[in-house]
């Protein structure tokens, strides 16, 4: 990794930390940079998610009380992300470049979509499925499984789609869907981590590089996400999503 990659990872990494910490959408920075700065797929993605990884984890430490609202709904909703996480995270180490390279533009135009739609997604889920109505909790468990697939196989856009998930649960306080949506995150990520790096998958220094940017990225969000229109950055982020959707698609079908 020569100096011009390393500055493209670490500005990647404060992009998408800052994305993260106000709208979401980091990976749509940080995981095509990777591929700029020469990482194979499979470990690019391998790394990304390493570099993300602190943004859930640590966003944990504010939602104490929020959690503690829903010990007994945790546990079972815990178990189906983990479970799905750690399938995703295998499906990943038995991925190759070229197989997962013709995934990459309809996992990009999935996450873009729901990044897109997101405010639609969860007004539905709150009229179909709010706590007036009973919610539904088996329903909830099963989209929480199959989301750990795909967080532990890519992860961009996950908690957008978690949060429209718990809804289901009969959440609608929006602070408890963001602990509860961290906490979860965090399972799936952690999990398909430990498959990642056990495997060998990751390259490490890129990923490290990225990653110190992201908690750079991160502290200045916060600063900034009272500063910034939300509307603002959530537009950059669908165009940005949406760009790389046809300039991947043009790469891997043209």
């Amino acid at each position: 990794m020569d100096a011009s990659h390393g500055l493209l990872l670490i500005g990647a990494g404060v992009l998408g930390g800052a994305a993260n910490a106000i709208a979401g959408g980091g990976t749509f920075f940080t995981f095509p940079a990777l591929l700029a700065a020469g990482v194979p797929p499979v470990a690019a993605n391998a790394s990304n998610s390493l570099a993300i990884w602190p943004g859930h984890a640590l966003a944990l430490l504010s939602y104490g009380e929020e959690l503690g609202r829903h010990r007994g709904a945790l546990p079972r909703l815990m178990a189906a992300a983990v479970a799905g996480g750690a399938l995703g995270g295998w499906l990943m180490v038995h991925s190759t470049d070229r197989y997962f390279m013709q995934a990459v533009p309809w996992l990009l135009l999935f996450a873009t979509l729901a990044f897109a739609f997101k405010g639609q997604m969860l007004s539905a889920s709150r009229r179909l499925f709010s706590a007036r109505h009973g919610g539904n909790g088996p329903l909830a468990m099963l989209l929480t499984f199959a989301l750990g697939v795909y967080g532990g196989y890519f992860n961009a856009g996950l908690g957008i789609m978690l949060l429209a998930t718990l809804t289901l649960s009969g959440i609608e306080d929006t602070h408890e869907l963001n602990g509860v949506k961290n906490l979860l995150a965090t399972g799936i990520t952690t999990v398909a981590l430990v498959l990642l790096v056990a495997s060998g998958v990751i390259a490490w220094a890129p990923a490290l590089v990225t990653l110190a940017g992201a908690v750079v990225g991160g502290m200045l969000g916060g600063h900034l996400a009272r500063r910034i229109p939300k509307k603002w950055l959530e537009g950059t982020v669908i165009g940005l999503g949406s760009l790389l959707t046809a300039v991947y698609s043009f790469k891997v079908y043209a």
